[in-house]
């Protein structure tokens, strides 16, 4: 595979943050997703936070799946650890590397089929567990990278590009999060960056699992069937000697309301997503009332995007384990092995 590298010289008047990095250095190489990729907006959006937080790249750990969604780990943090799991297993490796070294930050990226589908007993348990993470799903509704299939996510009696009707009820990851005891549940718009971004920076602040749902347009499966220009009926009224395939370039959505508000959105397939910001009195402590709000707000067809719910008081996996306050991965060989007689002590304690 060819990559296009990005020029490695900066311009010397670009602002620094308080631990001396610009912006640019938290980016990644070219991304290779369609252009007006909802997922590039939010891969910006994590770029944006973690340079607004301070963070030293090298402190973050970044873990992801399969899918579009869980390409785009290399897109920002170049200089961050990462790591490509298989379909559907980020949490559990995740999980790991926390549990080994709980001195990193970590951030888990998935997708709507990575996360909903086959991953969906691992985002569980990730999230019941109080996996210390900021959980990202970049959920487009849609498997982009096996051409357009519906994913677990996507809404009873919504249309794929070729006319079919989805029949099934979606999984609602955020009303899961809520359920199965994520202390930091959010959801939110690609295209709403003055959102986002917040939403990012607290997630990677917090002290147990945090998760954000984020809405993400998918530019490629919106040709419509019946035109003669469109992909398959090129495909159809030619005879190739070989399989190309070209996306047209997209533009990025955007979307900008106050809070309390509701917005319609028009994707690119001319389907038309409402949001509705949470209003600015909204109690983001009450989990009961989140999943209520939630509710009653998709009875009538609305998204609503915000902090749903936040646990001022969370604790993590290794609160509930009581493990070490030094890295698991940092100690010695005479504290990981304290010897026969200390083994016999913990082996007669569980008698």
């Amino acid at each position: 595979m060819t990559y296009i590298a990005k020029p490695k010289l900066h311009h010397p008047t670009l602002t620094e943050n308080k631990v001396g990095y610009t912006r640019r250095d938290y980016e990644g190489r070219i991304s290779t997703l369609c252009a007006g990729c909802g997922h590039d907006s939010i891969s910006a959006a994590i770029v944006q936070a973690c340079w607004e937080l301070d963070i030293e790249p090298h402190r973050v750990a970044k873990l992801s799946g399969i899918g579009c969604s869980s390409k785009t780990p290399d897109y920002f943090l170049g200089a961050s650890h990462g790591f490509n799991t298989v379909h559907g297993r980020m949490p559990s490796v995740l999980t790991g590397a926390n549990l080994a070294n709980r001195s990193l930050l970590y951030l888990g990226v998935s997708g709507d089929g990575d996360s909903a589908s086959i991953g969906l007993g691992q985002f569980a348990h990730a999230m019941r567990r109080g996996v210390r993470m900021a959980y990202i799903v970049e959920n487009n509704g849609v498997y982009g990278l096996t051409k357009g299939q519906f994913s677990a996510t996507a809404d009873l009696g919504s249309k794929s590009k070729k006319g079919v009707v989805n029949h099934d009820s979606p999984v609602d990851l955020v009303g899961m999060a809520l359920q199965l005891g994520a202390t930091y549940v959010a959801r939110s718009f690609s295209g709403d960056k003055e959102q986002l971004v917040p939403l990012i920076k607290g997630a990677m602040a917090h002290g147990g699992a945090a998760f954000i749902d984020v809405i993400s347009p998918c530019v490629t499966f919106n040709n419509h069937g019946g035109s003669t220009k469109s992909y398959d009926y090129v495909r159809q009224h030619n005879e190739a000697v070989s399989r190309i395939d070209f996306i047209t370039p997209g533009q990025e959505i955007t979307a900008s309301y106050a809070p309390g508000e509701v917005t319609e959105v028009t994707n690119h397939d001319g389907s038309v997503l409402r949001l509705r910001k949470l209003a600015a009195d909204y109690d983001p402590t009450d989990r009961l009332a989140a999943l209520d709000q939630m509710q009653r707000k998709a009875a009538h067809g609305e998204v609503l995007t915000g902090l749903l719910y936040i646990d001022p008081l969370a604790t993590d996996l290794h609160t509930a384990l009581n493990t070490t306050a030094t890295p698991l991965n940092a100690l010695g060989p005479d504290t990981l092995c304290p010897g026969a007689a200390t083994l016999a002590k913990i082996n007669a304690a569980l008698r």
